[in-house]
């Protein structure tokens, strides 16, 4: 049987764990599944590989490409501005992958617009407090950027309660146990 082409969109606030938990199921199923790069016109953070982590664009490139009509989805954050291209899901695919797409809320409100009919995934920190501790703990990012995530995450959180906004939510409590609710809930929709 065919893998399906519905891709699957993860979401949640920085600092949930998606980023863990993509890893970590991208090198259990190397062949099964592909990610959709996003573009970013922020600066890379280190270790961070241009066309693998983000495909790092400057604003007049990223600003091109949306007025081209090549973006699925983009937003602003922070001054830096976020998106995922059509040709990204589509090369996913091309390779006979699912493709799995890391956006933020408003980008799940726009995808939600096209006809990608994905599966949408929330991962959810267990509160806003030990959200602040992951993200001061990272060390990667200043005051006023995670004074932003913060209240972005708020924002990810009560959009989460939304009837229908999410087909499943995952609150990552615990690594280990939150990860294998995470990979039955993939392995569940990707057998079908």
């Amino acid at each position: 049987m065919s893998a399906p082409s519905r891709p699957i969109v993860i979401s949640g606030p920085s600092g949930a764990g998606k980023s863990t938990f993509l890893k970590r199921l991208f090198a259990e199923y190397p062949d099964k599944f592909g990610f959709s790069v996003s573009n970013t016109t922020r600066n890379p953070r280190a270790g961070e590989v241009d066309g693998v982590d983000y495909n790092f664009l400057t604003r007049e490139e990223f600003l091109a490409g949306v007025a081209r009509g090549d973006f699925i989805e983009h937003a602003e954050f922070s001054g830096n501005m976020y998106g995922t291209t059509v040709q990204g899901v589509k090369s996913v695919g091309d390779k006979g992958r699912i493709c799995i797409l890391d956006i933020d809320m408003q980008g799940v409100k726009l995808v939600k617009k096209t006809d990608l009919n994905p599966y949408y995934l929330s991962v959810q920190p267990p509160s806003i407090e030990e959200l602040e501790k992951r993200l001061r703990g990272r060390g990667t990012e200043k005051e006023a950027d995670i004074q932003g995530r913060l209240s972005a995450a708020q924002g990810e959180l009560d959009y989460a309660k939304e009837e229908g906004a999410y087909d499943e939510i995952i609150v990552n409590d615990d690594l280990e146990a939150a990860y294998a609710k995470f990979k039955a809930y993939i392995n569940k929709i990707t057998s079908a």
